[in-house]
């Protein structure tokens, strides 16, 4: 189990929570629970109802849909926000590659934060603007592909 302090410097270096000052993430610090994931084991499961999101602290995880696979996490990485805040089905599996060291956070816990600290706010929305330009651009990339073969 990790000291509080190494908790907050973990915290401080994670896209979500990099604007939240330092006496504030002590409290973020104090409700995520760590949790350890051995290689090949399911972190999260396609179709499950999930309210929490997580963080890598140690470890690499692959998101995959059945045998394809559509991207690899990395340490410091957020997974999961988007059930946290609005619990529906899990839209791909998530599997540890090795063992994994992760934080988790509940849904109410996230919600309690966000309405005591604006930056936790602003860090979300960062990382959902960034991942959804991420599809839009791949959307964009596989139209633009579809094009070309039509016209072949």
């Amino acid at each position: 189990m990790l000291l509080t302090i190494e908790r907050v410097i973990i915290l401080k270096s994670v896209n979500i929570f990099s604007e939240v000052p330092e006496e504030d993430l002590v409290e973020v610090a104090s409700i995520v629970e760590e949790v350890h994931v051995e290689s090949g084991e399911d972190i999260i499961v396609k179709e499950d109802i999930g309210t929490s999101m997580y963080i890598i602290v140690k470890g690499r995880a692959r998101v995959h849909d059945g045998g394809k696979e559509l991207a690899v996490l990395e340490e410091r990485t957020v997974f999961g926000e988007l059930a946290a805040l609005d619990p529906e089905p899990r839209s791909a599996t998530i599997t540890a590659l090795e063992d994994c060291h992760l934080f988790k956070l509940e849904e109410g816990p996230l919600y309690d934060l966000m309405a005591e600290h604006v930056e936790v706010v602003r860090g979300i929305i960062r990382v959902l603007c960034r991942r959804m330009r991420n599809t839009l651009r791949q959307q964009m990339k596989q139209k633009t592909c579809e094009k070309g073969l039509d016209r072949d």
